[in-house]
């Protein structure tokens, strides 16, 4: 087991919560260094333990990533003895993390009122649905719901079917990036001030800030963006292309690049053609531009149409799988996946910590941990508790 090398190290983050939201946040924080010790209710854990489609041996391959480099204790915040130690555990913290409904923590008596009395530098990360405030914060705030008000969803998928979803869980995600992106701002703060404060990511919020001109286009020009599938309106060519044998991304919808694809194409004319000539132009276009792009790329393969696009300086790439990204010798390079021995699936290949830092880079220290592996050290360790007195909160269904 490594020792922490980020930029974080020495800082503690106290998580609560569960799925991915909050979780995910403490994953960011933990990969650059931070220490996160991970509260979990005794028994029954993160329910992201079990989820996935995948699982090996009985282990879901999920959690050992989100709960990388995390010391997993039991603890049970419904009882008064719980929290007792939680207010232990928030005096000798930095950050405290959580993604309950809001509101939760206040019903408890684990208000921000109540924790930063006990440590006034104390930086709250509070990640949900909609916010800690607003008619919807009371609100079960899932990720889908989050993006579809976020406006994200509505944008995303194929024009003439009902909106898609990304594939991944990116509203938690999302949000979860915020807080991480909010709770060292906050820390900077702390610097100068010695004071903490509570930082409030909203899921919708992730989402709505990745909308770009969403809401100026609709208030100056009346125009609601719309469902395109593989591009963008207005950026040409930039899209999916057909291969002989498969699929590429080009992206030659700069002016200088366009004029270096239609000298790839043999076509070098269609670059002062008046349809295609400015940025505009081969917006208005598109689809035009597109099928000439198109029926140029299916006559050679994948692997012809890259050399050709490397060769004039065009942006080309494949639509890469899993397997193309174990395979590929960019990812090696960069070591891009990381292998860490799980003790009981053995290596275990996931994504490295991002982003790359010259002097100061995180890492993976160990995969996510059985349920309560560290609920007596650290109650020992860090709160100097007693054997009887850990043995008191176990009878009593505590820890």
């Amino acid at each position: 087991m490594s020792e922490a090398t980020g930029p974080l190290k020495g800082l503690r983050v106290i998580e609560l919560g569960v799925l991915l939201a909050g979780p995910f946040c403490g994953q960011i924080l933990g990969d650059l260094g931070a220490e996160v010790i991970k509260v979990e209710p005794p028994g029954q854990g993160d329910p992201l333990r079990e989820w996935g489609t995948v699982k090996k041996d009985g282990h879901g391959v999920w959690f050992p990533i989100v709960a990388r480099n995390k010391k997993c204790i039991t603890l049970d915040l419904r009882q008064e003895a719980g929290q007792a130690v939680l207010k232990d555990l928030v005096k000798e913290a930095d950050f405290l993390l959580e993604n309950f409904r809001p509101g939760t923590l206040e019903k408890w008596g684990l208000g921000y009122d109540v924790l930063s009395a006990l440590n006034p530098g104390l930086i709250m990360i509070r990640v949900s649905g909609y916010g800690q405030t607003g008619p919807n914060s009371p609100k079960a705030g899932y990720a889908s719901v989050g993006e579809a008000m976020g406006g994200l969803r509505y944008v995303m998928g194929e024009p003439d079917r009902m909106p898609s979803r990304a594939g991944i869980s990116i509203g938690d995600s999302l949000a979860a990036t915020y807080a991480a992106i909010g709770a060292l701002a906050a820390l900077e703060h702390r610097r100068n001030t010695g004071r903490g404060q509570i930082v409030d990511s909203a899921i919708y919020e992730a989402c709505f800030a990745m909308m770009e001109s969403l809401v100026p286009d609709y208030h100056f020009g009346g125009y609601i963006r719309e469902r395109t599938g593989s591009f963008l309106p207005k950026i040409a060519p930039s899209n999916i292309y057909p291969a002989s044998d498969g699929m590429l991304i080009l992206a030659a919808n700069q002016d200088t690049v366009w004029r270096r694809l239609a000298e790839a194409m043999g076509q070098p004319e269609l670059a002062d053609d008046p349809r295609f000539l400015t940025h505009v132009a081969r917006g208005e276009n598109q689809a035009e531009l597109d099928a000439l792009v198109s029926a140029w790329t299916l006559n050679m393969t994948c692997t012809e149409l890259e050399a050709v696009c490397e060769a004039y300086g065009v942006p080309c790439g494949r639509i890469y799988r899993a397997p193309d990204m174990l395979a590929d010798p960019h990812f090696a390079a960069r070591e891009a996946i990381v292998t860490v021995e799980h003790p009981a699936l053995g290596p275990f290949p996931m994504p490295n910590v991002f982003p790359k830092l010259s002097s100061t880079p995180g890492n993976v220290r160990w995969t996510g941990p059985e349920l309560g592996s560290h609920t007596r050290e650290v109650l020992a360790d860090l709160l100097g508790y007693d054997g009887d007195k850990i043995a008191a909160l176990k009878g009593a269904g505590v820890i």
